[in-house]
């Protein structure tokens, strides 16, 4: 019980250290999917309402939907809003090198296309999902997003691509697949742990596969990655934007020292 409170501390100060270093007034949010992702609604809620902020929010799934319009937040969408300034999203698992699994809750698709319209991708977890390679915490395998009259054939390549086990994911409170907002099937690629994949070659090949709508691989998407630790402290991971401007800080710095 006291694990388990701690880490619903643990999300909800990463939570509230991502909204108040990236929400501003008159911005465009996505907003993402998951247990996670209710407390960045709270505080965004809190902070739009105390500080008079206008903004709109994209949310990635009807479940994100109907939370923005519970927390009274204005929605909007793609059609109108094709630029997205800041997303706020959560992760299945992130690995030392900033890549991400996401789909455990179904809907990967909205999240991917929401989260390449943006500027800057915000991803939160606690720290039992911050892991040195993926599949050591996340065991329930890369979901992937498939038209439902291929998912047999792309079952078969994909293990005899990679190995491991590929498994239709089941509905739990119906019988039969379970179907994502955009009507289509899931696959869980249960990977060998054993092995070194080259996630983003991997992410291509995967894509690539006909009937395959979209894989859970975020690759080199993530601005900044918050990490909630049950210490009460949040570690901030910077990603490639970020990774580029110190490389560039550092030569010039380096440069400076040497006139």
């Amino acid at each position: 019980m006291a694990e388990s409170n701690a880490l619903e501390c643990a999300k909800q100060k990463a939570c509230q250290s991502a909204v108040s270093d990236w929400l501003k007034d008159n911005q465009i949010i996505g907003l993402g999917s998951g247990t996670t992702i209710k407390y960045a609604v709270e505080f965004i809620a809190e902070k739009v309402e105390s500080e008079n902020l206008q903004i709109q929010c994209i949310p990635t799934s009807f479940q994100a939907r109907q939370l923005l319009i519970n927390h009274k937040l204005p929605v909007t969408d793609l059609d109108i809003h094709e630029k997205i300034d800041v997303t706020f999203d959560g992760a299945d698992e992130v690995d030392e090198d900033l890549h991400l699994i996401k789909g455990g809750g179904g809907c990967l698709l909205q999240e991917k296309i929401v989260a390449s319209c943006t500027a800057n991708f915000i991803a939160i977890v606690d720290e039992r999902k911050h892991s040195k390679r993926l599949g050591s915490y996340w065991t329930k395998g890369l979901p992937i997003e498939v038209i439902p009259m291929a998912f047999k054939p792309i079952q078969t390549r994909i293990e005899k691509l990679f190995g491991g086990k590929v498994i239709l994911r089941e509905a739990v409170s119906k019988m039969g697949p379970v179907v994502t907002d955009n009507g289509n099937f899931l696959l869980d690629w249960k990977f060998d742990t054993n092995k070194q994949y080259y996630w983003p070659e991997v992410n291509i090949e995967l894509s690539n596969i006909p009937g395959v709508v979209d894989t859970g691989l975020f690759i080199n998407m993530a601005r900044r990655i918050y990490v909630g630790n049950m210490n009460g402290t949040v570690c901030k991971l910077e990603g490639k934007p970020s990774n580029t401007l110190c490389y560039n800080q550092h030569l010039l710095n380096s440069t400076d020292s040497s006139l």
